[in-house]
């Protein structure tokens, strides 16, 4: 199981690089339960809809951001995940650390992202 929620956490952080609504909304419909709540120091989003409000103003300021996962860990439908944000040119801009939970079909419920806030 824990493989399958690795899946599903890379599945579910592919959304950020993608650049349309439609590409993430086919990503959040396997990756995502439907009440997902994403948080994170600037932000909660509790739909879909806002979240993808919140990638594309990522991307307003950092064309292309993307995540990598450096490090993924997981039991009991929880898992942590250890990753770096980078730019379209692959520059490291950020790191942190986000933990998420899933339903019984391997779905993301909370995904909470953890970085310094220097705003």
């Amino acid at each position: 199981m824990n493989a399958d929620l690795e899946k599903t956490w890379e599945k579910y952080t592919s959304a950020w690089k993608m650049t349309s609504k439609a590409e993430r909304l086919a990503i959040f419909s396997e990756a995502l339960a439907d009440n997902a709540v994403y948080t994170d120091p600037l932000t909660q989003a509790a739909s879909w809809d806002e979240l993808i409000n919140y990638m594309e103003n990522l991307h307003q300021q950092i064309p292309g951001a993307h995540f990598v996962t450096t490090c993924f860990m997981s039991h009991h439908q929880k898992s942590i995940a250890n990753w770096e944000m980078k730019t379209q040119e692959n520059i490291t801009v950020g790191t942190g650390i986000s933990y998420g939970e899933y339903d019984d079909q391997g779905r993301l419920v909370r995904m909470n992202g953890f970085f310094e806030n220097n705003s």
